[in-house]
């Protein structure tokens, strides 16, 4: 909630509304400075918020010059306001963001005028000039919600394979235990089917599922199909971009997926695009709609330099190598896309029935398969497409149920969720009980507090083991900033080896050699 100026509850309800009216003309000039709407449309959007917020007329009162950059703040006083009114129930966090959203919706272009707007900007001034515009209108509209995510905890570690980037994610709000209550007695809904789906425009939301009033999508076509670009509202990176499938169908990595992906580079050169793979435990998110991500950000995985350079000679415009990364991957270099295609496509063929028993990859138990790929493609002015082609595997065992080639147990107090495109690509997204967690930690480092994770019911008993070892590599009086800089760079080691554990070929002499064999049976030569 913004910082308030004033105490809600001692309004009484005609200067609750008054404020409230006011809080409509603000918005509105808002909306009009940002260019949400037009003259003729502010008519529309105030009587929409007027009915929205049971109010009987407009304000008299004259908006106050003011220019924030995003209508956060305002809309968390209206919001406050209306709960208080009883237009919801103010003590469900979910309730006020669908409202919050809700009032936002009175101000958006309809989706239409957004398609027609992207495309001649495209049309007449380039990707960038239309990307550039979308993404601001899903900015000041608040459907990106940028206050939140400014809240983050971001660092980097230095690691052997370069700097990785570590973030603890607090942007989206927990489930109180009231939210979970209403969410055991709301019926099933199958619509939309995902929050991926085209259907989410427009939509009011429930307890269980956003409101998505301020969402909007641009058509675009990939390689013959029809997908849309869309905006991630609590994004992970800059200009987080995701491009779904029109028809709500699963995840697939075959020849005409890398078409697709190299499609969309070519559309917009100034985004990275890649794609959760197609298998459980190995793909990070919804797996039942396909769809690609992006954004206009450079990852860890990208500036990691080539450990094996290597050569396919029936394919000399293609360069390649196995990069220097903790999950095991090939980087290939090329300015065709045609051909950087086919040798990728060549290389997926060829791991989805690869099997090396001496390093516990196996293709197949039964008909169930386990090899398939993550890639990631940007484009370069000087060198042309850039791919990275992570192998993945995700086949379990009984010492690991969780995944072979998953996080491990020992790591699990820092990072237990399936690793998917984003970390695969070095930026990790850490749970929000670090935060608090880490922070105490630190205090028992610096002395400040006795260590209690092994005292029943202790809120760092996951961190236990980590702890003991913590102190016997620092001890217990550091000062208290150096505490806090050890455990974050040990939370970044932590992140490592989780990445490690992702690797199908491991960081060692025989890990190595299994994948230079691998990639001798493609039709590649170490150079």
């Amino acid at each position: 909630m913004a910082k308030k100026e004033f105490d809600c509850t001692a309004l009484t309800p005609e200067q609750r509304d008054a404020r409230l009216a006011l809080g409509v003309e603000r918005l509105l000039r808002f909306g009009r400075k940002h260019k949400l709407i037009k003259d003729l449309d502010v008519l529309v959007a105030r009587n929409t918020l007027l009915d929205l917020l049971a109010l009987s007329a407009p304000s008299e009162a004259k908006p106050p010059k003011e220019n924030p950059e995003t209508p956060a703040a305002l809309l968390d006083e209206m919001v406050e306001l209306a709960a208080q009114k009883g237009l919801f129930d103010g003590a469900v966090p979910q309730f006020r963001i669908n409202f919050e959203t809700r009032l936002m919706g009175a101000l958006m272009p309809r989706e239409s005028e957004v398609c027609k707007k992207f495309k001649k900007l495209y049309e007449r001034k380039g990707a960038k000039a239309a990307t550039d515009w979308f993404y601001d209108l899903c900015v000041v509209s608040n459907y990106i919600r940028t206050a939140q995510i400014a809240k983050n905890i971001q660092w980097t570690t230095d690691t052997p394979y370069g700097d990785l980037e570590i973030t603890i994610n607090l942007t989206k709000p927990e489930k109180d235990p009231k939210t979970i209550a209403l969410e055991r007695l709301q019926p099933k809904s199958g619509y939309p089917a995902c929050m991926l789906c085209k259907e989410n425009i427009g939509y009011a939301g429930r307890i269980n599922f956003p409101a998505r009033q301020t969402h909007r999508i641009v058509p675009i076509t990939l390689a013959g199909q029809q997908f849309y670009l869309q905006y991630s509202p609590y994004a992970y990176f800059h200009e987080h971009c995701i491009m779904l499938h029109e028809t709500h169908k699963p995840m697939e990595m075959d020849r005409q997926t890398l078409a697709e992906i190299f499609d969309f580079v070519s559309q917009f050169p100034h985004y990275t695009c890649g794609s959760n793979a197609d298998l459980p435990i190995v793909g990070g998110s919804i797996l039942s709609h396909s769809h690609f991500q992006g954004g206009r950000y450079v990852f860890p995985m990208q500036k990691a330099s080539v450990a094996v350079p290597m050569t396919d000679i029936r394919y000399p415009g293609v360069k390649a190598g196995i990069l220097n990364w903790p999950v095991s991957a090939v980087r290939l270099v090329g300015r065709s896309s045609q051909q950087m295609q086919i040798v990728a496509n060549n290389i997926l063929t060829a791991w989805r029935n690869y099997d090396d028993e001496s390093v516990g990859v196996l293709s197949h138990t039964g008909d169930t398969p386990h090899n398939t790929v993550t890639p990631i493609l940007h484009y370069d002015e000087k060198d042309g497409y850039i791919l990275d082609l992570a192998l993945r595997n995700n086949r379990t065992s009984e010492e690991y149920p969780d995944g072979i080639f998953h996080p491990h147990k020992e790591y699990h107090n820092i990072k237990k969720e399936n690793i998917g495109l984003i970390e695969v690509m070095g930026l990790a997204i850490l749970p929000a009980r670090l935060k608090d967690q880490g922070a105490q930690i630190a205090e028992i480092l610096a002395g400040q507090q006795p260590n209690t994770s092994r005292e029943e019911g202790s809120p760092l008993a996951v961190h236990a083991d980590w702890i003991d070892q913590l102190i016997a590599k620092y001890g217990t009086n550091l000062a208290p900033q150096d505490a806090n800089n050890v455990v974050k760079r040990e939370i970044g080691t932590v992140f490592s080896h989780v990445l490690e554990n992702a690797g199908v070929f491991k960081q060692d002499k025989e890990g190595q050699a299994a994948f230079l064999r691998f990639m001798q049976s493609v039709g590649f030569k170490a150079i």
